[in-house]
């Protein structure tokens, strides 16, 4: 997959910006305020219609600006051409149109233009709290399996409405109890799907993971674990066995979770773990190991879904160069070179971007206009 061109009206600092990357690797470099970051954020917003960066989409809007409109040209690999628009407005909300045609709901365009990020703040998904590592994995089993989203969306339906009865009958102990029955059945179903679906990908991902932190940190050893509130999972557990699991769960919890007013457990409530070493990673590594075993991540999703999709994704990297040493920048770059298409953020040029291959270079200036780049 490439990014041809992409315009940016009124997000961020950029009130009127054109740019057309070039195949391969592309070094978008310049002072701080520049807006080198929102070009990368624009590509992301088209491809999985939302940024890298934690923000709502008002905040995406320049100053004093009542909407932003993106439109990105993408070309896969058998040329096939596609033409993205994010709009939004402070009265209309955000809409998304795919050559021409408005998409509803967002999630089916999920997937169609593969994409991997990378950003200094995603560090959380290493050393933050649970949800950032559970939204991690959805996010990538998403791009690869079509069947996933549209599973994890009914089980996250269900479970506000299991919820929403369990808090009822939190404040009304003598509430009727005989739908609860109904909808712990349903949520059993749809947590067994969503469950053996991570399991799946993480037993397939995981090689890639592990190739590759070797090769960055010089030989430790990862691991990833996934723990689930229903115990210890074999990779191949059948989802029927799943569906049994969490119904009793569900139905051991009860009394528990009447009181509590919410489903105490389930996918929401799983923790993933990366190991380094035999220790966990959060816990006991350094900041340098945890970035290292970040950009293995976001590098092994690249590879993975080269290969299980059959197209290479867009690669958007902002300000690598500061989270890794000279020695390491050199071979995550190295790695990318005949890989499809990255667009990287840097607040300087570097003398060797690239270790002896070849990087577009655009030079963006505080002041952005329709044209602001040189190749």
């Amino acid at each position: 997959m490439r990014l041809r061109s992409i315009q940016l009206e009124n997000f961020r600092n950029h009130r009127s910006f054109f740019f057309e990357p070039e195949e391969g690797i592309n070094l978008i470099y310049g002072h701080n305020g520049s807006g080198k970051t929102s070009i990368l954020e624009a590509a992301h917003y088209c491809a999985l219609t939302k940024g890298f960066i934690t923000a709502s989409d008002g905040e995406c809007l320049s100053f004093s600006a009542d909407y932003f409109l993106l439109t990105a040209l993408f070309e896969s690999s058998s040329r096939k051409e596609t033409t993205v628009r994010v709009s939004y407005s402070k009265e209309n909300g955000k809409k998304l149109q795919v050559d021409g045609n408005e998409v509803k709901p967002f999630s089916l365009h999920i997937g169609q233009i593969p994409c991997i990020s990378f950003a200094p703040s995603e560090i959380v998904i290493i050393s933050g709290p649970p949800g950032e590592r559970r939204r991690f994995l959805d996010n990538a089993v998403c791009q690869s399996d079509r069947r996933y989203l549209d599973n994890l969306l009914v089980y996250r339906r269900i479970l506000q409405q299991r919820n929403a009865l369990l808090l009822q009958l939190s404040q009304n102990s003598r509430g009727d109890t005989s739908m609860l029955a109904i909808w712990s059945e349903n949520l059993a179903f749809a947590a067994a799907s969503v469950t053996a679906a991570r399991i799946r990908f993480l037993a397939d991902f995981f090689p890639f993971v592990e190739s590759l932190h070797r090769e960055l940190s010089g030989g430790e050893t990862p691991a990833i674990e996934y723990r689930s509130t229903i115990g210890k999972l074999q990779e191949d557990v059948p989802e029927s066995e799943l569906r049994e699991r969490f119904l009793e769960r569900f139905q051991g919890n009860e009394r528990q979770e009447r009181l509590r007013g919410q489903t105490l457990s389930g996918p929401h409530r799983d923790e993933l773990l990366f190991l380094l070493d035999g220790r966990e990673s959060k816990r006991f590594t350094s900041q340098g190991q945890q970035r290292t075993f970040l950009i293995s991540l976001k590098l092994a999703l690249f590879r993975y879904f080269n290969e299980k999709i059959g197209e290479s994704p867009i690669c958007l990297l902002d300000d690598i160069f500061s989270e890794l040493d000279g020695k390491r920048t050199v071979a995550v770059l190295d790695m990318l070179e005949g890989c499809g298409q990255a667009l990287i953020s840097s607040a300087e040029l570097k003398e060797s971007p690239v270790g002896g291959g070849s990087c577009a270079l655009h030079y963006l200036q505080t002041t952005s206009s329709t044209q602001n780049s040189e190749t």
